[in-house]
């Protein structure tokens, strides 16, 4: 019994990825990549989510939640708070702070804020590709916090928790309006 269905090779966009070995590094840096910029399997990323979202709907509040420009700046602080760290610097992060940050009062304000955290998530994608495997298992500046395997592959966790929320809060805006 044939179902009809075919192999179409074309279908495998990210075929050549999948297919080329790969460090460790590689394989996080493409995953980091890939929840920003697309590629994953969820199929849905940040880029994409944020294309259509202006300024107002990005600052408004929903049901108490956190607004969209805030779950974007905090989940950008983590990546800067490791990319320091990549960088040869100390940890220095609150998570107190995480959730601050500088106000947005138009739309070039929210597309500046927007193309750092691309740009900070390309320059720490590449500063995991030239990290040498083995470097994944040593403490992440101490013991305290883990590895550095953990702590990446964490933050990847926290940013697709957070891509979900961030879905949910633009669909209540844009579709369904919502009571505040």
């Amino acid at each position: 019994m044939s179902l009809g269905l075919q192999f179409q090779p074309q279908a495998l966009r990210f075929a050549p990825e999948y297919i080329a070995p790969m460090t460790q590094t590689q394989q996080i840096a493409k995953h980091l990549r890939d929840v920003y910029f697309g590629g994953n399997w969820t199929t849905v990323n940040y880029r994409t989510q944020l294309t259509d979202v202006n300024w107002q709907q990005a600052t408004e509040q929903v049901h108490g939640f956190n607004s969209i420009a805030t779950l974007v700046h905090h989940t950008h602080y983590y990546i800067a708070v490791q990319r320091g760290v990549l960088l040869g610097g100390p940890l220095v992060g609150k998570d107190s702070e995480s959730f601050e940050h500088p106000p947005i009062s138009s739309e070039s304000d929210w597309q500046d804020m927007l193309e750092n955290v691309w740009k900070d998530v390309e320059e720490f994608a590449q500063l995991i590709e030239q990290m040498p495997d083995d470097k994944l298992m040593e403490p992440f500046t101490d013991i305290k916090y883990g590895n550095y395997f953990r702590n990446m592959h964490g933050m990847i966790e926290h940013l697709h928790y957070h891509l979900g929320q961030i879905v949910l809060i633009k669909k209540m805006i844009l579709d369904y309006g919502h009571n505040k």
